[in-house]
């Protein structure tokens, strides 16, 4: 798998500079040095803490440079309030003030400054240290974009691209305490696919993972945007529902069924039926009172749906159903 660096795909992307400054003239400065090294291809400005804080709020920004005394709202500010904020926590700021003194500059990188350019400033020194934190912040935002990668890996079964099943199990334990919590209602569904080992034996392997990653097409089309698709093992998947009573989740079950029986597979399986079994069960239920039961329970009706002849959707059995 080959993944673009974050410096290719920043060179067919908008980069943004705000500029903040109460000064127009400095302002009017600043933006024709950037410019004139084409380092960003979009320029904001605002007069004080404030108004620059609204525009980072409505605009995407790759980079901030930021006087530090200006009314209503000065750096020091404009700082604690773009810090306090996740989405912009990595955003870097430039502040640029007319002070030399130590104090100054270690109360401004405190609060997350990523430099100083003290005023009157040089061109040269400017656009160079731009160029530093554009470099760092291409670095970083390729860094984020690995780690999104690396984890979505983690999670997904390589083959149908569904979760795989310990992030299944996360996630199942995750709702089963909110459904628990709030008093709402957690259906589970297990399916298999019917005689799937014929498929194999007959057709080969190659033929079966293009079944299972057909399959996973189907279910993936079929869910809310909420719901959880998981391969579980095999031929087996599992589909988790929040805020799913047992009868809604038997429809759902019932309609995925007959869409996997009318679909075709095409390949060698061009002329062949494939059908699908599942089993249902339902949180909260006198039955049920863990992950461990809920499963329990599903999977002893995917197994009668197996005995009553295949292609069918079979309930948990329970008193109060």
């Amino acid at each position: 798998m080959q993944i673009a660096t974050g410096m290719e795909n920043r060179t067919a992307m908008e980069r943004t500079v705000l500029i903040i400054d109460d000064s127009e003239t400095l302002r009017d400065e600043i933006r024709r040095i950037v410019s004139e090294v084409s380092l960003f291809t979009s320029y904001l400005e605002a007069g004080d803490g404030l108004d620059g804080f609204k525009k980072l709020l409505n605009n995407k920004v790759d980079l901030v440079l930021c006087d530090l005394e200006m009314p209503r709202m000065d750096g020091f500010r404009f700082l604690s309030m773009t810090r306090a904020r996740e989405e912009f926590q990595d955003l870097p700021v430039i502040i640029l003030t007319g002070k030399e003194d130590r104090e100054t500059k270690i109360r401004g990188l405190e609060q997350g400054a990523s430099d100083f350019v003290t005023k009157p400033f040089d061109a040269g020194e400017l656009v160079a240290r731009v160029r530093v934190q554009m470099k760092m912040k291409a670095l970083q935002d390729e860094l984020k974009r690995s780690n999104e990668l690396l984890r979505t890996l983690s999670i997904t079964d390589p083959l149908t691209h569904l979760h795989n099943r310990r992030h299944l199990m996360e996630m199942v334990d995750k709702e089963f305490h909110r459904a628990a919590r709030k008093g709402g209602a957690l259906s589970l569904i297990i399916l298999d696919i019917d005689y799937f080992k014929k498929v194999n034996d007959t057709y080969g392997h190659q033929e079966g993972d293009r079944v299972l990653a057909s399959l996973a097409e189907i279910v993936r089309a079929r869910l809310r945007s909420y719901d959880i698709a998981a391969r579980y093992g095999g031929e087996e998947f599992v589909l988790l529902l929040p805020e799913t009573p047992l009868g809604e989740a038997r429809t759902i079950a019932e309609r995925l069924r007959l869409e996997v029986q009318d679909h075709v597979f095409g390949g060698r399986l061009q002329n062949n039926v494939l059908t699908i079994s599942l089993g249902v069960a339902t949180f909260p239920s006198s039955c049920v009172e863990s992950v461990d039961s809920l499963f329990r329970q599903a999977d002893e009706a995917l197994y009668r749906a197996k005995q009553g002849g295949r292609n069918r959707v079979e309930l948990m059995i329970s008193g109060d159903t």
